[in-house]
């Protein structure tokens, strides 16, 4: 009776023991296939820091590139519906020009990139053609844009006969061009063929370009249609000549001087002299083009007769370009929300290219580079005013259009280099009230503006939880309709 709870104890202790189960069969179409044998686990810390930071990178890249697509389409969607007015065929339609130079200390090729990248798709959108004024070095664009407006202001105010002393190699380059325009216009004329009767409009790309675009306009408006006389060259001092040097004895037997004669004869110079003749014979690029007119010339210079009453309206685009290794921190976050800069450069693009605003630049009280001549009483034989009584002149808003750019440039943009007696980029910008009065800027307004939020809204409402994340990730297929492809596509049976 006593082995009784004893076994019972037993068998309680024996059912408190777990039981070890069988570990589950492998799965024999992996064992069969060669896979190895592994069990989900998480990754060690390393692997933790690495997928942590290259996935964070990753999401960011995505996540700036989906708001991007998507301010840029906004824009696009904003003037798509000017590809879809009919033109007639005996219409030229409206053409634009585009005015960009290469960045301080970068080549032609960024610029180019960041239209390509940022104003060709409003552009196509809007089924705009546009001309492009390109310069590869600091003046290029300023002297390209000066001779433009001379060769219309030829044509209005030169007669159609010319003198003998306008057969000038400048004079015959710019009359061979306006031949061939003549010849061209009559071809039109003959064909029927019809301006565009709307406002053209200029796009200028960065704050360098800018300075340019300004100053070739009071070059071209406000200088002469030739160029000035070139200042004579100093005249050299030779040194073929062989040199005397007479030494004089000391002594009282030596009284004969001494003579002793360096000849330097052509034929027994060095080859580095001649050389370096050789060189100085080649005429000197210089580093830009010389202006027709300095800005100190500009109240003085006459108005002509056909400058119109207001300039053809402008649009400035942000051009942000920064180099060096050391601002790597700054590059990397400007290229983590190049969104922000897509939405900017699409409304000002989209601006000009609905043209339904426009306004006069505007003045601010504060100092100005240049009166107007005409205006501002002259105070050069009267006694100086004083300090409480001096009159407030106004800056010019074209003085301020993308000044924080001027912070990024390379060092080079203002380094003063031999023979150059002006310097567009580093010379502050001058403005003179005849020109700047007459210059006008594009302007978005606030029904275009909400009608962008608008179709926006709607177009998002559209769309599914799935197309949302097919267009995050970049896999979604572009079905809409490029601005090359309208009227092309459809039933053409009829």
């Amino acid at each position: 009776m006593a082995d009784k709870p004893a076994a019972g104890l037993t068998d309680a202790a024996r059912d408190a023991v777990p039981v070890s189960q069988p570990k589950p069969a492998r799965n024999p179409v992996f064992q069969m296939l060669g896979l190895p044998k592994t069990r989900f686990k998480l990754p060690s810390r390393n692997w933790l820091i690495f997928l942590s930071v290259t996935g964070s990178f990753t999401t960011a890249i995505l996540y700036d590139r989906y708001h991007k697509r998507k301010a840029q389409q906004r824009w696009c969607n904003l003037v798509s519906h000017i590809a879809q007015e009919p033109l007639p065929a005996t219409t030229i339609p409206r053409r634009i020009t585009i005015f960009l130079s290469a960045p301080p200390g970068d080549s032609l090729r960024a610029a180019r990139d960041h239209f390509h990248e940022y104003v060709k798709p409003v552009l196509v959108a809007g089924a705009m053609d546009w001309d492009v004024v390109e310069g590869r070095r600091e003046g290029d664009v300023r002297a390209g844009l000066a001779e433009k407006i001379r060769m219309r202001r030829r044509k209005a105010e030169r007669p159609p006969v010319r003198d003998a002393e306008d057969d000038t190699e400048e004079n015959a380059k710019a009359g061979a061009a306006e031949e061939a325009e003549d010849l061209v216009q009559n071809l039109r004329d003959t064909a029927g063929v019809k301006e565009w009767g709307g406002v053209q409009g200029d796009l200028v790309l960065g704050r360098n370009t800018w300075k340019e675009y300004v100053r070739g306009l009071h070059e071209g408006w406000l200088g002469p249609l030739v160029p000035p006389p070139e200042p004579l060259p100093e005249p050299a001092i030779s040194t073929d000549t062989p040199v005397s040097i007479t030494r004089q004895s000391s002594f009282a037997d030596d009284a004969t001087p001494k003579t002793d004669q360096t000849t330097a004869a052509s034929d027994q110079q060095p080859q580095d002299q001649k050389d370096a003749a050789k060189e100085k014979e080649k005429p000197k690029q210089p580093a830009q083009i010389p202006s027709y007119i300095s800005p100190s010339d500009y109240s003085s210079a006459p108005l002509p007769q056909s400058v119109p009453e207001a300039l053809p309206p402008s649009a400035v685009v942000p051009f942000p370009h920064l180099l060096g290794f050391f601002n790597t921190p700054i590059r990397i976050y400007r290229f983590l929300n190049r969104r922000y800069l897509a939405d900017e450069t699409g409304r000002e693009v989209a601006a000009l290219v609905l043209a339904s605003h426009i306004r006069a630049c505007n003045a601010n009280v504060e100092n100005a580079s240049n009166p107007d001549p005409d205006t501002t009483p002259s105070t050069s034989n009267t006694a100086p005013l004083p300090a409480d009584e001096v009159p407030i002149q106004k800056r010019w808003e074209q003085e301020g259009v993308l000044q924080g750019e001027e912070r990024d440039w390379h060092k080079s943009a203002w380094q003063l280099r031999a023979g150059d007696e002006e310097r567009t980029w580093k010379d502050p910008m001058v403005i003179d009230a005849r020109v700047g009065n007459r210059m006008r800027r594009f302007e978005l307004g606030a029904d275009d503006e909400e009608r962008a939020k608008r179709d926006e809204g709607v177009d998002a409402a559209a769309k599914g939880a799935w197309d949302s994340v097919k267009e995050l990730m970049g896999w979604e297929s572009d079905t809409s309709v490029k601005g090359w492809e309208h009227g092309l596509i459809g039933d053409e049976s009829g």
